[in-house]
């Protein structure tokens, strides 16, 4: 496979051929920044990580440049960073018994500019190649504008394909913005409790951004502990872990979707639910 961008990575943990690796994917995460897939798409390296059938494969767009930076790594260089955070999502896969692990490489204007079309091309490639029944990706609400930029282009590139070579199921996962705010009946609920040593091992991996002043690893455990227990407000816990995502199921299925409208709706719909419960007890 012949990736648009000069430095761009293909790492397969176990030494498989790249085409045959590539092509045992089931479950397909696509995330703008090493430690993305990890956060967001922990439900389908779960799922895969003691399954005989199932395997999980990861890309990252971006090449980390503009990492934050500060005690041990305060003085490095883009370049050195970029290092640094190629090396910290390689041993995620390793860690994760990913089937391959590409880094795209991007920096991130290149993502964000809507007239450049390498990186959705590049996702065409790895799409076709790969043929997952699920993919991950970051949500169209959140507020991260590279995170937007790279569902719009996993959502162009599946658009792309042909129908038959499509996933069954897209789903857009929390980073940098929680989904709590869905409908409970629109909200697409992962459970991704047990395992706990996995994640934790996961998380603690990028150390050039713990260490460097964001503690993603206790934010994204915490978050996952306050969705089981916010989920219900009449029950006991059922489970001590959830991730939410939004479904883009039907973006990737009907081209004739806006996906803008599609997106807004879920917004109007918790519009809706918020004032209808306020004018019931204010409107006499």
């Amino acid at each position: 496979m012949q990736l648009r961008h000069p430095s761009a990575d293909i790492f397969i943990p176990d030494g498989k051929d790249p085409a045959a690796a590539l092509g045992r994917i089931t479950h397909l995460g696509v995330g703008a920044h090493q430690d993305d897939l990890e956060f967001m798409a922990f439900h389908g390296i779960q799922a895969c990580y003691h399954s005989e059938a199932d395997w999980f494969g990861g890309v990252t767009c971006t090449n980390g440049a503009g990492s934050s930076r500060t005690g041990s790594y305060a003085k490095y260089s883009d370049e050195e960073m970029m290092g640094v955070r190629r090396q910290e999502q390689r041993q995620a896969a390793i860690v994760g018994r990913y089937a391959a692990m590409v880094q795209l490489d991007y920096p991130s204007k290149i993502v964000k500019d809507p007239c450049d079309e390498r990186l959705k091309d590049d996702l065409i490639d790895l799409l076709a190649a790969a043929q997952p029944r699920v993919v991950y990706t970051h949500n169209p609400a959140d507020k991260h504008e590279t995170h937007v930029a790279v569902v719009v282009a996993v959502l162009q590139a599946i658009r792309e394909m042909p129908r038959q070579e499509r996933p069954q199921a897209v789903y857009g996962c929390e980073v940098w913005r929680d989904l709590d705010w869905l409908p409970d009946a629109e909200k697409v609920v992962h459970d991704v409790c047990g395992h706990e040593n996995l994640a934790a091992a996961l998380n603690g991996l990028f150390d050039s951004q713990i260490a460097g002043g964001k503690r993603y690893d206790l934010a994204v455990v915490g978050r996952r502990r306050a969705n089981a227990t916010f989920f219900e407000s009449h029950g006991v816990d059922q489970s001590d872990a959830l991730s939410f995502a939004m479904d883009l199921t039907p973006l990737a299925a009907d081209d004739s979707l806006d996906i803008v409208g599609y997106v807004t709706g879920f917004i109007d719909r918790f519009k809706a639910d918020v004032t209808a419960k306020l004018r019931q007890r204010l409107e006499r």
